[in-house]
C-alpha cells in the first residue's frame, strides 16, 4: 500500500498511512499575530479530518488553539508532556466530547489503527512563549506503518540525530521559518541536508517555509522567503545524493511505494 503525503504548508502534513490519517501541527489561519499567509490557499475543510494529529512543540504557529478547535471530536492528539498545564486552552479542548489528548515525552509508542506514533526528541525552545520556565520538551515524531516517516517539527542539528530518531523511509524536515532570520534550534536548508545525510531515508519532503511572512516585512530579504525549498533540493542532491527528494507545492500530494 503506497504512502501518501500533502503538505498544506508551514509545517503542516497529513501523512496516510496504513488506512490511518495522520496530521502534523495543524495551521488553518489566514493570519498569526504578526504574520500573514503569503502562499497557498488554506488547506480545505477535508484537510482537518484526521485520526490523529501530532503537535511538536507549544509555539503559537505549531500549537494553533483555534486551528485545534475544527478537528472533529474525538479526534486523538499528540502534545508534549506539561502542554495542558502551560497551554489552559488546551483543556477546554479536551473536554468529554472534544479531542482526546494525551501528552507525550520522547521513548513513548502510541498506537493508532494500524500505525505507532513513535516520540523522538527535538533541539528546540519548547516554551509556549518566548520568555518563562521550560515546561515542556520539543518533540519529533516517527509515525510507523507501511513506511517509518519522521516529522522532525522544529529543531536544531544534534549529534545524535540520527541514533534517536532510528532508521526512516520519508522524512518530513524544516529547512527554513517565518522571517528573514534563524535562530538558534532551527534548521535552514544547508543543516537540514546535512540531516538527510545523517537519516539517509529512502526520500525527503521540505516543510516549514514559504507560507507564513511578517506583515510589512515584504521587501526585506524575500529570498529568504521564497528560496529554502529550491536550496534544499540543490544542497541535498550534493549531500545525499542517494535520497529522492520532492518539492510539493501548497495543497500537493506525493504517493510513495515503499518496500522494505
Amino acid at each position: 500500500m503506497p504512502v501518501e503525503i500533502t503538505w498544506w504548508g508551514h509545517a503542516t502534513c497529513t501523512v496516510e498511512d496504513s488506512g490511518v490519517r495522520v496530521l502534523t501541527d495543524p495551521l488553518f489561519a489566514r493570519r498569526l499575530a504578526h504574520l500573514r499567509r503569503r502562499r497557498g490557499a488554506l488547506p480545505p475543510p477535508g484537510a482537518w479530518h484526521t485520526d490523529v494529529a501530532l503537535v511538536s512543540h507549544l509555539h503559537a504557529d505549531h500549537l494553533h488553539l483555534p486551528s485545534l478547535d475544527r478537528l472533529a471530536p474525538g479526534t486523538h492528539l499528540l502534545v508534549p508532556r506539561g502542554a495542558l498545564r502551560a497551554v489552559p486552552g488546551l483543556r477546554r479542548l479536551g473536554r468529554p466530547g472534544r479531542l482526546r489528548i494525551t501528552e507525550v515525552a520522547p521513548g513513548e509508542r502510541v498506537s493508532v489503527g494500524a500505525v505507532v506514533v513513535r516520540v523522538v526528541s527535538a533541539r528546540h525552545d519548547g516554551r509556549r512563549l518566548p520568555v518563562g520556565p521550560h515546561r515542556s520538551p520539543a518533540l519529533g515524531y516517527v509515525v510507523e506503518g507501511e513506511a517509518r516517516t519522521y516529522f522532525a517539527g522544529d529543531t536544531g542539528l544534534f549529534e545524535t540525530m540520527a541514533e534517536e530518531v532510528g532508521p526512516v523511509d520519508v522524512a518530513l524536515l524544516p529547512v527554513g521559518g517565518w522571517g528573514p532570520y534563524l535562530g538558534e534550534g532551527h534548521l535552514d536548508a544547508g543543516r537540514a541536508a546535512q540531516a538527510l545525510a545523517r537519516l539517509a531515508p529512502r526520500c525527503a519532503v521540505p516543510v516549514h517555509y514559504g507560507t507564513y511572512w511578517p506583515i510589512g516585512m515584504d521587501a526585506v530579504r524575500p529570498h529568504e522567503f521564497h528560496a529554502p525549498g529550491d536550496e534544499f533540493v540543490r544542497l541535498a542532491a550534493l549531500r545525499a545524493p542517494g535520497v529522492a527528494v520532492h518539492r510539493l507545492g501548497h495543497g500537493e500530494s506525493v504517493r510513495l511505494e515503499v518496500a522494505r
